[in-house]
């Protein structure tokens, strides 16, 4: 496997935290930048790992930064629907704004290849069976609207020197050392160990889901596949289909028949079956 020189954007956050040590284990060169509010700490040092405290807003720190780097892999952004709505101007800044720039830096620097985290939350709500990559979009809260838009920068940016490719993860869960309790099966798991009670709001809606060792696992796939078959492609990322009620009965299962599963109506009407059956037949991968 080619050694490469890879740039991470939120490379200190959840899925960063995972992807890092291995991509260094790999023996690749790594670079984070990443505003580090929650700390250094949850990155290992290595000689190989370079750290920049930053933010992807200014692009005097961007231009100085990616050049000298084969990949660059974005997945600096807030995460979530909540804090959009706590401040969405603040939201746009970051998760709209400056991708173009950082893509046109990122070009015109030599950069190879450029990955984006975008979201399956861009689908919105479906009823077919199985949500795959060339059906309509329709997402339903700034947050995907946003991922939305920055899969429609990317493919302009798209060419044979420069190979972009968009990844629409499920719902990331499992441990990280950088650890999230926002999103559904870790929010439900943290409650039934602390609390011993579940909130199941709603229940009926499919959670999509990837665990992220798997999603670790996408992009080092996508650092070793040939060109030609990630060139300005898209791959869904979800092998967990599940309701969340089934989410919860599933850890009351493994934490203990004691905890006790409460429903709530919910307004958040988001469902959706993810199909990665594209990434499995391109380049092989399944979790």
């Amino acid at each position: 496997m080619e050694k490469q020189s890879v740039f991470i954007t939120g490379g200190a956050g959840y899925v960063g935290a995972m992807l890092v040590p291995r991509l260094l284990q790999e023996g690749h060169r790594v670079t984070v930048l990443d505003l580090m509010i929650y700390g250094e700490d949850v990155l290992p040092k290595n000689p190989d790992l370079t750290l920049i405290k930053g933010d992807i807003r200014n692009q005097e720190l961007m231009k100085s930064s990616i050049p000298g780097h084969d990949v660059v892999i974005h997945l600096a952004c807030i995460s979530n629907d909540p804090s959009f709505e706590l401040n969405p101007e603040l939201g746009r800044s970051i998760n709209l704004d400056p991708f173009r720039p950082m893509v046109e830096i990122s070009k015109n620097a030599g950069v190879k290849r450029f990955f984006y985290a975008s979201s399956s939350s861009v689908y919105g709500i479906k009823d077919e069976p199985n949500v795959h990559e060339d059906m309509s979009l329709e997402p339903l809260t700034d947050y995907s609207v946003f991922k939305m838009n920055c899969e429609e920068i990317l493919s302009e940016y798209q060419s044979d020197e420069f190979t972009t490719t968009t990844i629409r993860p499920a719902t990331v869960c499992g441990y990280s050392p950088r650890q999230r309790l926002d999103v559904v099966v870790n929010i439900l798991t943290n409650l039934a160990y602390h609390k011993r009670e579940i909130s199941v709001f709603g229940g009926a809606q499919l959670r999509p889901n990837i665990h992220i060792a798997d999603m670790v696992e996408i992009y080092v796939v996508l650092l070793n596949a040939p060109k030609e078959k990630i060139a300005g492609e898209i791959f869904n990322g979800g092998y967990e289909n599940h309701s969340v009620l089934q989410l919860a009965e599933t850890v009351r299962d493994v934490i203990g028949e004691d905890v006790v599963l409460k429903t709530t109506p919910t307004d958040d009407n988001r469902s959706y079956h993810v199909s990665s059956k594209k990434i499995a037949d391109r380049l092989g991968f399944t979790a």
